[in-house]
Order: structure tokens, then C-alpha cells, then sequence
């Protein structure tokens, strides 16, 4: 099951556009500066709408394309699939700071007055691309996605969460940059936009199995190494547990290395297949992924291989971001399509 996230991604943008339209949001407050917001432990003061954003995430890019304001972007990075049909054109007009992970030089040659960072690893207290310090003295405030900050991100790259993942962390995200640039209107209409989706693909299935299990499978360094698999608290264990399946991996950690023959002692129902077009390791390619896993001599005889139970799914939907409730509405399309739940309709 090859699911086209990019398809569906810019189909829910064009939905969220045409509620920008004709939502009932008219009566959203207007942001008055100097605006100051509280972010991951500091506060970020605007004395105006920021004019130049750099981005470091794809997810972070996205928000603000999708609040209409691809127009302030002068540079992006860290794309791990391609942007949505509905905001291609717009991004085509944006220069690349870098496919993956950028430098710090390469972010302060765009002459950025904001950068919109998803992760805490990459710019943070102690960034492999900068710390917050370094911005700071050149007067350039990093809002970072707030989603990420709820993870301790001190003892591991990925970060370690201490409870569930929070959607609405997502949906403070949105609104916070609605209210720096003051486009509260389209960020109140895209929130609206995404709860609704949430709501309709959590009510989408009825009668599931309820002993349904899975596993998502993000990448491998070396397909002889352990698998990055979703840990226990992250977005896709969010998206598991929306929909009533229970992720077998039990580690806190965000994208913990997890060996085949565990993962196999749990039998998962579902392997859940990242998608992407980065190619920084070989496993990045899904279709490696799944030729692995049906010739491995561990992995070819877990059910989930035996049945065909391998969705594949866009990498960003295991993120935390506006893609984590595609993630939802695929997964739930995923087990009516294996016969582990029927539509709701069908009641």
C-alpha cells in the first residue's frame, strides 16, 4: 500500500485556502506591537511583522506557507520530501540554503530577521548548527517549533519525551506565527481546518480490531544496524494511539534503534514504512525498506511481512507538524483497506 501523501497534502492545503475564504474568522484579533511571545523558555519580542525568514525544517517551512506567507521565506532547509503541489510554485521562487542540515553561515547570508527551527538539536542550547546564543548576538530571534521543546533534548539527538505527544502543540505553533506576522484570520481558519480532519479520520472507523499493534520504521544508519523506530511518546505512537493501535516500542526516546529480533518477539500487526526523498542513508528509500524486510530471514516471516500489512506513508507524518494528521487519516484508510476495521459509514 504506497499511500501519495504529496496528493492528499495539497488537496488539505487547497481546503485550507478555501476556508481562509469563507470561514466565519473575520473577528480575529489583530497583533499589536511590540509583540512578545513566550517560546520553549525565552521570550521573543517584534516591534513589526518580520520581513526575511529563514527555516530549518520542512514542517516549519510549510506552517508558513500555508498561512500565506511565502512571500517573507528567503531561504529553506532541511526537506526531507518534496513541498506539497499547492505551494510549489512559491517555493520554486525561494532559494535552497541546503537540502539537508544547513550551516550557520549559510542561515545569516539570507539576512534573516526570524528563523523558524523545528528542531532543538539543530539550533537549541547546544545546536550542532548554532545555539541560540549566536543568533542572539545578531539580534535574529529563532522560534522553534514548540513540539520539540516539550522533548528533553540534552541526553539524546533526537530528544527523549517524558509524556504523549500533544497535537495542540502543533496547533500553538500555527497560532503563534499567525500572531507574529498578524495573520491571525488564516491561522484560526487552518487550526479550524485541522481539528476538523482530526475529529472526521478519528471517527472514521468503527468495529476495529482492538488487538491491532504496529511499529514505524523511520530509517537505518546500515540495514545491517538496528532500525530508528518510533519510540513510545513521539507523533506516530500519537497517531497510533488516535487510532487504537499500540505501538510495540516501549522505549521513551524519540527515534531509538530497536534490533529486528525484538521488534519480532512482538509481531507487530502493521510495519509502518517512512517515506522520503532524502537519501542520507540507503534505508531512507521505502522500497528498500520493504525489500529488506521480505528477505531478511527474521523479518520475512513476521506477520505483518507475510500478510502485506506495509503501509507506506510520508516520513513527515511521524514528525510533529500539520502532516501528523495525514498520518491519521492514512493509517485509518490502512486498516479499513487490511480488513482490521470497517468504515464508519458502514455501521
Amino acid at each position: 500500500m504506497h499511500i501519495n501523501f504529496t496528493s492528499l497534502f495539497a488537496r488539505s492545503a487547497l481546503l485550507g485556502t478555501a476556508l481562509l475564504l469563507v470561514s466565519g474568522f473575520s473577528g480575529a484579533a489583530k497583533t499589536h506591537y511590540p509583540l512578545t511571545i513566550n517560546n520553549c523558555g525565552r521570550a521573543l519580542t517584534f516591534s513589526q511583522p518580520p520581513a526575511r525568514v529563514a527555516t530549518v525544517g520542512q514542517n516549519s517551512t510549510e506552517i508558513l506557507y500555508a498561512l500565506g506567507l511565502a512571500d517573507r521565506v528567503v531561504g529553506t532547509s532541511l526537506w526531507f520530501g518534496p513541498v506539497a503541489k499547492a505551494w510549489k510554485a512559491a517555493n520554486d521562487k525561494v532559494p535552497l540554503i541546503a537540502q539537508d542540515i544547513p550551516s550557520f553561515e549559510g542561515i545569516i547570508a539570507k539576512k534573516p530577521d526570524l528563523v523558524a527551527s523545528q528542531f532543538e538539536w539543530q539550533i537549541g542550547p547546544a545546536g550542532t548548527v548554532a545555539t541560540y546564543e549566536q543568533f542572539r548576538e545578531l539580534n535574529v530571534p529563532v522560534y522553534t517549533a514548540p513540539a520539540d521543546c516539550a522533548k528533553d533534548n540534552e541526553d539524546s539527538i533526537d530528544g527523549v519525551r517524558k509524556s504523549m505527544f500533544d497535537i495542540g502543540l502543533v496547533y500553538q505553533e500555527v497560532a503563534d506565527l499567525a500572531a507574529i506576522f498578524d495573520v491571525q484570520e488564516r491561522g484560526e481558519a487552518l487550526i479550524a481546518s485541522l481539528k476538523a480532519r482530526e475529529a472526521a479520520a478519528r471517527n472514521k472507523i468503527a468495529g476495529a480490531d482492538k488487538n491491532v499493534s504496529a511499529v514505524f520504521w523511520f530509517s537505518s544508519a546500515d540495514l545491517q544496524l538496528d532500525p530508528y523506530v518510533a519510540g513510545r511518546f513521539g507523533p506516530a505512537a500519537w497517531i497510533a494511539q488516535t487510532l487504537g493501535i499500540r505501538n510495540v516500542i516501549d522505549s521513551a526516546e524519540e527515534w531509538p534503534t530497536v534490533g529486528w529480533e525484538t521488534i519480532a518477539k512482538s509481531a507487530p500487526t502493521l510495519i509502518v514504512l517512512g517515506e522520503m526523498s532524502r537519501r542520507r542513508f540507503p534505508a531512507d528509500d521505502w522500497q528498500v525498506k520493504k525489500d529488506y524486510l521480505r528477505s531478511d530471514p527474521v523479518t520475512r516471516l513476521l506477520p505483518a511481512v507475510q500478510k502485506g500489512r506495509l503501509p507506506v506513508v510520508d516520513v513527515q507524518t511521524m514528525n510533529a507538524g500539520l502532516r501528523t494528521i495525514d498520518g491519521v487519516e492514512k493509517l485509518a484508510d490502512a486498516l479499513v483497506e487490511y480488513g482490521l476495521a470497517r468504515p464508519q459509514a458502514s455501521q
